[in-house]
């Protein structure tokens, strides 16, 4: 587990900390977070937990080098029922993870971007668990907006 020191740095050395650089700042109340581990074949893999009686996501946020496939397990280590909704391209994905179960997604987010997840199911203590899979990069040109260049470090 990362203190908050060091979530911190994180945050900073990927360029999630402030506003115009990967953009996602501070939306979250931020856990932990946590950065893919690409393979050879430049796919990715994560874990996401669902710790005891923390009704979060575990890391809250999981940042992607770059976009593309991503496979990702859960974990629900708690005493309750959760499930995920997953972002994909083309259809998003569902999982049911009863407690103590586990489950897998493989995932395309092909562009650069923020996608949210999330626990829908049930109050969960009022908002659900939510979570952010981050995808570093920059969009190709053809799909650049027109408009003046914005501020960047």
């Amino acid at each position: 587990m990362t203190t908050a020191q060091e979530r911190s740095d994180l945050l900073e050395k990927i360029g999630l900390g402030t506003q115009n650089k990967a953009a996602l700042g501070r939306v979250l109340g931020t856990g932990n977070i946590a950065q893919a581990t690409e393979k050879d074949d430049g796919r990715m893999q994560a874990t996401i937990r669902i710790n005891p009686d923390e009704l979060c996501f575990d890391p809250q946020i999981l940042v992607m080098p770059h976009g593309g496939d991503i496979e990702i397990e859960l974990i629900n280590d708690d005493q309750n029922t959760h499930c995920a909704l997953l972002p994909s391209n083309g259809d998003r994905k569902f999982i049911w993870l009863v407690n103590h179960s586990r489950g897998r997604a493989t995932l395309n987010l092909d562009g650069p971007g923020y996608y949210w997840f999330s626990s829908p199911t049930g109050n969960d203590e009022g908002r659900g668990l939510t979570g952010a899979i981050v995808a570093l990069g920059d969009v190709p040109p053809e799909a650049r907006l027109d408009r003046p260049d914005q501020p960047r470090p």
